[in-house]
């Protein structure tokens, strides 16, 4: 089993962050605290708990662009790019692929590491965030990268990307007991894809792929609203005519959003990940645990709970991830790969 979206934390580019942003504050701890992030043995050791098991690995939230300058945020991508790409040299049982960091302060800069991570380093695909340090995703100088990734026929991976600092109430400085990050990243997910829809994205490359986190956001489980509910787009809307956003599409809006992918890592959630499924189907649903952030068991018994046929079950746990990255099948990974105190 392939699980297509797991976060890990290079020394290499570790070290190159804490001496470029030195305060990161309570995320630094947090992300020193999770000790699979840059800890191989024990990553290894959670690995070995599941036969047959092997991650796509990628850096973890925050974005560069949140917390570096461009030209800082840019050599960090490329450290980071170059360590996970080390890594899966390293350990190819363990680790299949990698995905490209990127940053998108300099839309040009992003252009060129990604060719260099994926022509040259193998990288199966980039990753990218929900905003641009506060920025849509869908505003012109970020398209010619989805047309190169079109280009490549690799995916993108949609990060959601919140902090407190985005309120829940207008009365308050910041949004209160992690709200931000409990419905706060679902909906920037959600924001984002429909933002991407409407702005035409998938009728200008009809084969773009790209993964959403977190099962899709509220799309599977909002997709009344979404559709029939935003048939009428503009009709609540008195300053800022909408009417032509709609009829410029080639397709019915809601047809769209099927489009993209999603992942299973939902936390081990028995009634989400159904709505998941339903929206999406088996051949745009792959697994994810969101290590070491996510339970990988529990989200094994989430997806077992599904009912998939042997079909479903194959594309979901491994041959989706294989058609989207391109990836020559394998033997199950070895469950004695070697170790390293540090990734």
């Amino acid at each position: 089993m392939i699980d297509i979206y797991t976060h890990i934390l290079p020394r290499p580019f570790s070290e190159a962050l804490g001496k470029v942003s030195p305060r990161l504050g309570n995320i630094a701890a947090r992300l020193q605290g999770v000790r699979a992030l840059h800890d191989l043995e024990a990553r290894f050791r959670a690995m070995d708990e599941v036969p047959g098991y092997a991650q796509v690995i990628s850096l973890p939230n925050p974005p560069l662009e949140d917390i570096v300058s461009a030209p800082q945020a840019a050599d960090l991508a490329r450290i980071a790019n170059d360590a996970m790409a080390g890594l899966c040299a390293r350990h190819p049982e363990r680790f299949p692929a990698f995905v490209a960091t990127l940053s998108l302060l300099d839309p040009e800069d992003a252009l060129r590491e990604a060719d260099r991570a994926i022509t040259t380093l193998g990288a199966r695909g980039v990753q990218i965030f929900t905003n641009v340090a506060g920025k849509p995703l869908d505003l012109p100088e970020y398209q010619p990268l989805f047309a190169a990734m079109a280009g490549h026929d690799l995916p993108v991976w949609l990060h959601p990307a919140r902090t407190a600092d985005m309120t829940d109430y207008a009365s308050e400085p910041k949004s209160r007991f992690e709200m931000w990050w409990c419905f706060g990243w679902p909906y920037e997910t959600s924001v984002a894809m429909a933002r991407l829809v409407l702005s035409g994205l998938f009728d200008r490359h009809p084969a773009l792929k790209i993964i959403t986190h977190h099962g899709g956001g509220m799309i599977p489980t909002f997709d009344g609203r979404v559709g029939p509910g935003m048939a009428v787009l503009g009709s609540r809307t008195t300053d800022e005519d909408l009417s032509g956003i709609l009829p410029a599409l080639r397709r019915p809006h809601l047809d769209y959003f099927r489009d993209f992918y999603a992942d299973t890592a939902m936390f081990g959630s028995a009634t989400g990940l159904p709505a998941s499924l339903a929206f999406f189907g088996h051949e745009h649903l792959v697994f994810s645990t969101d290590a070491p952030f996510g339970p990988i068991a529990e989200t094994l018994t989430a997806i077992a709970s599904l009912g998939l046929d042997d079909a479903g079950k194959e594309a979901v746990m491994r041959g989706n991830a294989e058609r989207l990255l391109r990836l020559t099948p394998a033997a199950q990974p070895q469950q004695s790969g070697s170790r390293m105190s540090g990734a």
